[in-house]
């Protein structure tokens, strides 16, 4: 069945199923008052929506979580439990929200009381619900990357332009909290402190492989079909997913069905840092080649060691490489700027490789951190907190720090570079018209076959 008739069929038929909060308290007024909250519901209750993603963005009065989806039977209980904990913890009244439970989004978005949502699903499932959520008239909080692929990317910038919705993409590094580093060194670099930038260098941790697994039967509790989605049937084995009694990092980050690796993983908030510093953000490299490793046996089969050169049309050479220490630094013709996250992980079951200090910004001349910025020269986008901008844009319709489009050209250039290491040979990439000039082996990996009926081809 085709999804817009899915959508339109369903309404019939599952109206009468669908769960919607309690009725706040009236004694709860003026600026938290029920109509003055952006209802919020959850796609993804893995370890991002539940260490990350709900807790920045519950704890806005501004928002209210009412809603929660996942193909985990458990991870939806847990998920559910927990947020109306919070809000009971948080509130001192009990049933202060009752949530909404979903196995499926497409049923969930169907809820005319939820606002936007948030999706904090793995890479596969990024590109797919966010349109249709926008085709729903939500607004949206995606995780990084913005897509799977070069193609559906575009096809999601594009659908949430043509419907006005905000989306955030979750490239963190913008906002103030928690790291002001790196929009300091992006508005050093753009304003010309270390004089003409010639050279970008981008550190990423890797992967390590892993071992062959065996088949298994599948939970009960597990909508496995859909949690493939539009990618090819595969056996079920729990490392293949995510585990089934914690929420430490899921098998699937390494294995290239559902995602791309760490050139994606921590290569979309690197690489987007980057385009920042250069002012880059609407465009992409024009030349890139690039080398790497990749596991010969093994469920794990995201590359291993490798290495990214990208020439942009500005002639900026970037370099990414798990041999440069974690961060971006900026190299001009009077000096560099090194930003990193410090002494940080993206959870506590990722890899990082060592940045090599604890320090979060350093220059080749300690002048250079501390020379002001005037007031005619450019000033980025200021984001207190990415989920809080996304609550303040939904209200003022504002662009936020980090939408579609920015998000999509930060994935492209990590897309491309994946592409580079599969074929032995410099690639020229045409960031306008998003095609490879005069290579058609490369073209081809711009998409890939979609399983039906999943996958944005049949929305």
């Amino acid at each position: 069945m085709k999804r817009r008739n899915f959508l339109n069929k369903s309404l019939s038929a599952s109206a009468g199923a669908i769960l919607f909060p309690a009725i706040i308290p009236s004694t709860v007024l003026g600026k938290n008052a029920p109509s003055n909250k952006i209802n919020i519901a959850q796609i993804g209750c893995g370890r991002i929506a539940m260490e990350h993603d709900l807790p920045e963005t519950m704890k806005y009065d501004m928002a209210r979580v009412i809603a929660c989806c996942d193909l985990d039977s458990k991870r939806l209980l847990n998920c559910k439990n927990e947020i109306e904990r919070q809000y009971e913890e948080k509130n001192g009244k009990k049933n202060y929200v009752k949530v909404a439970t979903y196995t499926d989004y497409r049923e969930m978005l169907l809820n005319k009381d939820i606002d936007a949502v948030i999706i904090s699903t793995p890479d596969h499932w990024h590109a797919q619900p966010a349109m249709e959520a926008a085709l729903a008239g939500k607004d949206i909080y995606l995780q990084k990357p913005a897509s799977l692929t070069i193609k559906e990317g575009r096809d999601m910038s594009d659908v949430i332009n043509r419907t006005g919705r905000i989306l955030q993409v979750g490239s963190q590094q913008r906002s103030l909290d928690p790291w002001p580093q790196f929009k300091r060194a992006c508005e050093l670099v753009r304003n010309g402190r270390i004089g003409e930038l010639q050279s970008i260098f981008i550190g990423l941790p890797g992967d390590p492989s892993g071992e062959e697994e065996p088949g298994m039967a599948v939970p009960d509790n597990l909508d496995y079909d859909m949690w493939l989605g539009s990618t090819p049937f595969v056996y079920y084995t729990e490392k293949r997913v995510h585990p089934q009694h914690d929420l430490s990092r899921p098998g699937w980050l390494r294995c290239e069905q559902f995602g791309a690796g760490m050139i994606t993983g921590w290569g979309a908030h690197h690489v987007d840092t980057a385009h920042w510093g250069m002012g880059t953000e609407f465009s992409g490299p024009v030349e890139i080649e690039a080398e790497a490793k990749f596991p010969e046996s093994g469920l794990w089969n995201v590359h291993g060691d490798f290495k990214v050169t990208a020439t942009y049309e500005n002639g900026v050479v970037m370099h990414i490489s798990g041999s440069y220490p974690n961060g971006v630094r900026f190299e001009g013709s009077e000096g560099w700027i090194f930003v990193t996250r410090g002494d940080y992980a993206v959870t506590a079951s990722d890899p990082a490789s060592e940045s090599g200090t604890s320090e979060a910004l350093k220059a080749s001349d300690p002048k250079i951190l501390t020379s002001e910025i005037g007031p005619d020269e450019i000033h980025l986008y200021e984001s207190s907190e990415q989920h809080g901008n996304w609550l303040e844009c939904i209200r003022s319709r504002r662009q936020p720090v980090a939408p579609a489009e920015i998000a999509h050209r930060s994935c492209s250039a990590c897309l491309v570079s994946q592409i580079a290491m599969k074929l032995p040979r410099k690639l020229f990439w045409d960031p306008a018209k998003e095609r490879f000039r005069n290579d058609d082996e490369a073209n081809a990996m711009l998409s890939r076959p979609q399983r039906y009926p999943y996958g944005t081809s049949f929305i």
